[in-house]
């Protein structure tokens, strides 16, 4: 299957996600059609993790399983820019090794 269009997700503390949603759409990347731009959902959710030793965490103590409240950004994005779409989020991300789900959406064939 020739995927077109991709859901990318992930998972940010609340103060960056004005930030992080100004820089994708600046990219093209919450365009869908032409009328639209900022396209995005928006979920707060609970993260857990574990910083292990070497790891310079955001927030959390190495070998402490962390709980915070976070946002899980998703939206939908054209084949062409998810590799700029990846590269803006890890540039405005605030974690080590943010989680960045990329998932083919075999519904679209173009948007």
């Amino acid at each position: 299957m020739n995927y077109k269009v991709f859901k990318i997700e992930t998972f940010i503390p609340e103060n960056y996600v004005d930030r992080l949603r100004e820089r994708l759409n600046s990219i093209g990347a919450l365009s869908i059609g032409g009328n639209y731009d900022n396209c995005m959902s928006v979920s707060k959710v609970m993260g857990c993790w574990r910083p292990l030793k070497g790891a310079k965490p955001f927030l959390g103590n190495v070998g402490e399983v962390s709980r915070e409240m976070e946002c899980k950004m998703e939206f939908c994005c054209k084949g062409g820019i998810v590799k700029r779409a990846v590269e803006t989020i890890k540039d405005v991300h605030p974690y080590e090794e943010p989680v960045i789900n990329i998932i083919p959406l075999s519904n679209f064939t173009s948007m």
